[in-house]
């Protein structure tokens, strides 16, 4: 596989192709993992903040803005891909803008949040480092980063134990689904050298079980910007 394979702008290209399918699957409830778990762990740690306001940072179809919605929260969501904010705003839930993290980090976006939140939504190497730049700076005082993505330990299956680049899968979709988008694996030590990096503090780590294997189904992250 080339190099440009291996990126940040093959992620966003990835989910362009594949908005409808996704939109599709979350809607109809066809993610086993996160129907069992891990919609509901980052519910649960975004609402452990008591939050009026949040940022949905990679937002996707919306379905976090709806859910929080539901439990008055004000929501803004941002996503790179035009077709997947379209279908947030036409499910409604909160306000969303198409941005990429590199456009919020220029300072694209008037909003700041009690939290912002970042659900399987870095994927990439440098807009990752980007996004953590960028968060302080939309926080409001006492905010948090709130943070759920693929366990290193479970995620890292039979390959080394190190950062770098991995092909991506669409397993366990349907045939709807193609042109995988690769991600860029970091172990649990490098996330952790990001928060301390960027000046955030590790307030709780979170390790959702999955029911059926009671293996880690995510990590999750909830950090803050010490005053």
């Amino acid at each position: 596989m080339s190099a440009s394979a291996l990126s940040d702008a093959k992620i966003v290209d990835s989910w362009r192709t594949n908005a409808q399918a996704w939109s599709a699957a979350v809607r109809e409830r066809r993610i086993e993992s996160r129907e069992l778990v891990t919609d509901r762990a980052i519910v649960d740690a975004v609402l452990s903040r008591s939050p009026r306001s949040v940022l949905d940072l990679g937002c996707g179809e919306g379905w976090l803005g709806r859910a929080l919605a539901e439990r008055g929260v004000q929501l803004v969501g941002i996503d790179a891909v035009p077709d997947l904010i379209a279908r947030a705003t036409a499910a409604g839930g909160g306000d969303f803008r198409v941005a990429s993290y590199e456009q919020l980090a220029a300072g694209a976006l008037d909003f700041t949040a009690d939290v912002a939140v970042c659900n399987f939504s870095l994927l990439g190497c440098e807009s990752v480092e980007t996004i953590f730049a960028a968060v302080p700076a939309l926080l409001r005082p006492h905010g948090a980063f709130t943070i759920q993505t693929l366990h290193p330990m479970v995620a890292c299956g039979e390959r080394p134990y190190q950062d770098g680049w991995r092909e991506g899968s669409w397993a366990g979709f349907s045939s709807d689904f193609t042109d995988p988008a690769p991600w860029y694996f970091r172990t649990l030590a490098s996330w952790l050298a990001l928060f301390r990096t960027h000046g955030l503090r590790l307030l709780e780590l979170r390790e959702p079980l999955d029911p059926r294997t009671q293996k880690a189904a995510s990590v999750i992250f909830i950090a803050d910007v010490p005053i």
